[in-house]
């Protein structure tokens, strides 16, 4: 029995060590702990609310990324595409790269314009549009022959000029850009939507513009709610239009959802049927645009296409209004290389006169049609 309460308290004992043993241990994990905490090296843990600063390195990056700008240029409007090229050029520090849709006879005009100038550090590539793929897509009426420019289309063919992007920036030739391109490039777009526009009933355009305008700004401005092809798609006539003339577009989402073969289906329709409106004043490009992306299109910030200044609308804006501006559109009959539309001065601060002097030509003629 002795021997069996030695054997008894040998194992309490050695219990209660391993016990002893096992609580310091368990209080020196916790200061432990506690210092690691406390500690402000990046070794030390950090609160679940900590975010670190990016590496510089990283955030370089960003700025690495290309981001794709679609424009068209045509001879006659070649200093628009210097201008608009010039002013995206010299307010960013990201990596824009140009893609510039021209006809085979503009494209030596072009290329030393922009090699002879500040402009030849630019990047950019100039692509040929054939007129070939509006057969049978376009309806050739005598009294608007001079409103069918081939190149006004070329934005519905996205894809073919900028293959490998996922996102791009269609731009009209008649811009200026005052904010950064990186901002407009960001723009969010809604699951499923493959472009963003801006709406002409949007809150900047309505204060100057639209007051009094009818039915300019809706679908029944653009469409013909007679036809049977448009009473069929059921869409609001009362339908805000958007402007085509800037515009983001996810191509992904573009390609996965075949809006080219989309826009050339009703450019067909209206050769036969005549589905736009008659009282379109010569933009025959809006209407397949809003026939396509009714009520599936995302919105870009107003600011980024402050528009109206080509017509008499444009006066109305104040020079706060137009110097806080991201981006300046001159939509309308009169373009600011004429030197006669609205604030014509801000456009000629990003021309970069032509090497070879023959768009002062085209200057001239503009400034003497303009005035007639």
């Amino acid at each position: 029995m002795t021997l069996r309460k030695v054997n008894i308290f040998i194992l309490v004992l050695a219990l209660v060590i391993f016990l002893l043993v096992l609580h310091h241990n368990i209080l020196g994990l916790s200061d432990l702990l506690k210092t690691e905490w406390s500690d402000s090296s990046p070794l030390g843990l950090q609160p679940i609310d900590f975010i670190p600063e990016a590496p510089q390195r990283l955030a370089d990056d960003n700025n690495d990324k290309e981001i794709p700008v679609v424009i068209t240029a045509s001879d006659d409007r070649l200093g628009g595409v210097i201008a608009a090229v010039n002013s995206i050029h010299q307010n960013t520090k990201s990596n824009v790269a140009f893609h510039i849709v021209t006809l085979n006879d503009t494209v030596d005009h072009l290329r030393s314009w922009l090699s002879k100038t500040s402009l030849k550090n630019v990047k950019y590539q100039i692509l040929d549009f054939d007129p070939h793929l509006l057969d049978g897509k376009v309806r050739i009426d005598s009294e608007m022959l001079n409103s069918i420019k081939p190149l006004t289309f070329a934005r519905f063919y996205l894809p073919n000029w900028v293959p490998n992007a996922e996102k791009a920036i269609y731009l009209d030739d008649d811009v200026i850009v005052q904010g950064d391109i990186l901002e407009l490039y960001n723009t969010k777009l809604q699951p499923g939507h493959a472009a963003a526009f801006s709406d002409d009933c949007d809150s900047t355009t309505n204060k100057f513009a639209v007051r009094g305008a009818g039915n300019q700004y809706n679908y029944i401005g653009f469409l013909d709610y007679k036809k049977e092809a448009i009473r069929k798609l059921s869409m609001k006539a009362s339908t805000c239009s958007f402007n085509p003339g800037v515009f983001v577009a996810n191509l992904t989402e573009w390609k996965l959802q075949n809006v080219t073969k989309q826009l050339e289906k009703w450019m067909a329709v209206n050769v036969v049927e005549e589905i736009y409106s008659k009282t379109l004043a010569g933009s025959i490009t809006t209407p397949p645009l809003l026939i396509v992306f009714y009520k599936r299109h995302s919105n870009i910030d107003p600011m980024w296409n402050v528009r109206y200044l080509g017509s008499s609308a444009g006066k109305r804006y104040s020079p706060q209004f137009v110097k806080a501006a991201k981006l300046l559109h001159w939509n309308g009959h009169f373009k600011p290389w004429g030197r006669t539309a609205s604030y014509a001065e801000v456009w000629e601060k990003w021309y970069i006169p032509d090497p070879t002097n023959q768009f002062n030509l085209v200057r001239r003629h503009a400034d003497m049609y303009e005035t007639k």
